[in-house]
Parts: structure tokens; C-alpha cells; sequence
């Protein structure tokens, strides 16, 4: 439960036959806005809650995952004490489908380079940023069916944007059957999209010498998140992860 006063909740649903509609109705009393409209992918109907929204932070939930009490709240204090922060992620625990905590996931600190080459992941549904900074970048990339996320934090980052984290467990983020990185279409769009963005940083295409410096900075990350790296040790990775009937593989932002 989010105790903040002056939160906006915005449901953005382009024609789910799961039951969602139904909940939906059940706390309309509680939203600020419902749009319920085909869109053409997960980017456009993020754009469209966006545009609806009225608040002068943001972030953003998948339907299977859930933000922690106070998170709100804290994103809130964080900002507030922090002016020149347009960007803020915290930790996250990874969730199985009935809820069992399999490991805690640690944000990185953004850095452009870093992140064209692997070595920064941000927690989704832990990331908030001021509205400012989402206008920059003009949303997401509607033509990005798989890495619209991590697209948007990159290129805010471009854009002059400053990022911190606070270190404070915000989200529960959920690995389920149906997640997108399940299917081998979404994973080659992932790569085109990685080939695409690292050329649209670098002003070229990705080398041979490149691929050793991806795999240099997937080396570095565990040294410059040691927390993470020690849950990976001990329970676990994220990606690739050896998945039962009740869990499957989901990855984290890039």
C-alpha cells in the first residue's frame, strides 16, 4: 500500500480478457485515468498513461510486478532532498509466480559507456524520474518491442540527465511464464536493438574488439556491485536462471 497523498494512479490496458478488466472497474473510484485502448505495444500504451499523467514524477509498473509500502513515499524524500537528481533506482527482490523470494537484484550506477556495453543494469519498476527528464528524451521508442526501458534510461542519460540510486528495496519484480525474453523473436529484436543504439552512441558499428570490451565490463560489474554479485554467487543469477513449472526466465532492464 502506497501512503503518499498526492499519488496518480494511471491504468493503461489495450484489451486483456484475463480478468483484468474487471479489477479495473472494481477500483475505477481510485484512478486517476483509465485508458482502454488498443495500442501498438507495451511503449505506445506507456506513452499514452504518460500523456494522461499530471504529476511531476513518474514510474512506471508491469502488470505482474509490485512496488513495496513507502515506496512512494521515498522516491518522493529522495527527490525532494536531492534537487539536481532527475533519476533515481532502487533494489528490487526477484519474485517468483507464487511470491517466494528468490534473490535480491542491486541497481548499477548509469554511465552511458557503460551501459552501451553491458554493464549497468537499472530495476525497472524501483527507477523513478522527474517528468522533465522523460519529456527530453520525447517518451519511449514505439518501435522497440524489447528494450523500450532500458532505451528510455539511455537516452535520458544522453540528454544531460543525472541519475543516482538509493538504497532501499522498492519493488518486488515478478519472473513468470509469459515474459517476453521467452521468446527467441523478442531476444534477436533485443540484439538488433543493442547493435542500433550502440552505433547510435559510438557513431559506428560494434567491432570484434567491442565484443571484448562487453565482456571486460560484464567482468567489472560484479566488482562495482558486490552486493549483487554475492546474491548471484549464492542463489543465483537473474538471466538464465533454472526455472521450475512455476517460474521462467525474465530479464532485468538491458
Amino acid at each position: 500500500m502506497q501512503s503518499y497523498p498526492e499519488i496518480e494512479y494511471i491504468v493503461v490496458d489495450p484489451g486483456s480478457t484475463d480478468g483484468s478488466r474487471d479489477i479495473i472497474e472494481r477500483y475505477r473510484d481510485r484512478l486517476g485515468k483509465v485508458i482502454l485502448e488498443p495500442d501498438t505495444g507495451a511503449a505506445d500504451g506507456l506513452n499514452k498513461g504518460f500523456a494522461a499523467s499530471s504529476g511531476d514524477v513518474l514510474g512506471f509498473l508491469n502488470s505482474d510486478d509490485i512496488l513495496f509500502p513507502g515506496t512512494v513515499a521515498a522516491a518522493a524524500r529522495f527527490f525532494a532532498k536531492a534537487p539536481n537528481v532527475d533519476v533515481v533506482s532502487g533494489h528490487a527482490r526477484i519474485l517468483s509466480s507464487d511470491d517466494r523470494v528468490l534473490r535480491v537484484a542491486y541497481s548499477d550506477a548509469m554511465s552511458v559507456k557503460k551501459y552501451i556495453y553491458g554493464g549497468v543494469v537499472l530495476i525497472q519498476p524501483s527507477t523513478f524520474f522527474r517528468r522533465e527528464a522523460y519529456r527530453r528524451t520525447g517518451g519511449f521508442n514505439v518501435d522497440n518491442h524489447s528494450t523500450w526501458d532500458g532505451e528510455l534510461f539511455l537516452e535520458m542519460a544522453r540528454k544531460g540527465a543525472c541519475f543516482s540510486r538509493c538504497d532501499e528495496i522498492w519493488s518486488g519484480y515478478r519472473l513468470h511464464g509469459q515474459s517476453i525474453t521467452a521468446s527467441k523473436r523478442l531476444q534477436q529484436d533485443s540484439y538488433e536493438q543493442h547493435v542500433r543504439l550502440f552505433s547510435s552512441v559510438m557513431g559506428r558499428a560494434p567491432s570484434r574488439l567491442d565484443g571484448v570490451l562487453r565482456g571486460a565490463f560484464r567482468i567489472a560489474r560484479p566488482i562495482l556491485n558486490p552486493r549483487d554479485a554475492w546474491e548471484r554467487l549464492a542463489r543465483g543469477p537473474v538471466y538464465g536462471r533454472k526455472l521450475d513449472c512455476q517460474e521462467s526466465e525474465r530479464a532485468l532492464g538491458s
